[in-house]
């Protein structure tokens, strides 16, 4: 047991909970774990990262991105393509470069595409999610994009899901095709090396 419930509770149950938690977080504690997520970011140091932009509830905010790049991480964020498969790769070259994904609120690089392969010249991968647990196993919102994804990466990347503190927890269900993490990112905690 954990602060958010059971650990027993199917994929679907776990979503709904997490969600709801994230939908009451103030603005406020979000823009504190934001920042607290630069601080520990801006420690990293990586050639290229393939990252993504926050959106919604998302911890985070697109200074993640930012962050990477200051640091000297030629950074690459995901396009999502119309058909589901695994996400296409484009370098981000600053906010005034992106455009609006066909996706609602989720906002891309405009420049070129630099196919799905493009995630193996990462060292880092920071990677969306609605709870990971100590096992590595995360939970994302379910359209498996990442999962299909990630098996492009080389064996040695670092994978690291971002996630709230309280969304580190013991237990989650978890499928055998499941891409396990080696890392979570916490606003508290920073990286948190997976599993323990």
């Amino acid at each position: 047991m954990h602060a958010l419930g059971n650990e027993h509770l199917s994929k679907a149950e776990w979503r709904d909970r997490l969600k709801r938690a994230r939908a009451d977080q103030t603005a406020e504690s979000h823009a504190t774990e934001a920042s607290a997520l630069v601080n520990a970011v801006s420690k990293v140091t990586s050639g290229t990262v393939c990252a993504y932009l926050p959106f919604g509830t998302e911890p985070g905010t697109a200074a993640l991105a930012d962050a990477l790049a200051a640091g000297g991480a030629r950074v690459l964020l995901p396009v999502i393509q119309p058909e589901p498969g695994p996400l296409e790769w484009a370098e981000y070259t600053g906010e005034a470069d992106l455009v609006p994904s066909r996706f609602r609120g989720i906002r891309e690089p405009g420049g070129k595409r630099l196919g799905v392969e493009a995630v193996r010249a990462a060292e880092l991968i920071l990677v969306p999610a609605l709870a990971v647990d100590r096992r590595g196993v995360r939970l994302g919102r379910g359209a498996g994009h990442y999962d299909r994804s990630l098996v492009f990466a080389e064996a040695g990347a670092t994978l690291l899901a971002v996630v709230r503190d309280a969304e580190l927890v013991d237990r989650l269900p978890g499928e055998p095709h499941d891409v396990r993490m080696t890392g979570a990112l916490t606003p508290g905690r920073g990286v948190v090396e997976l599993p323990m």
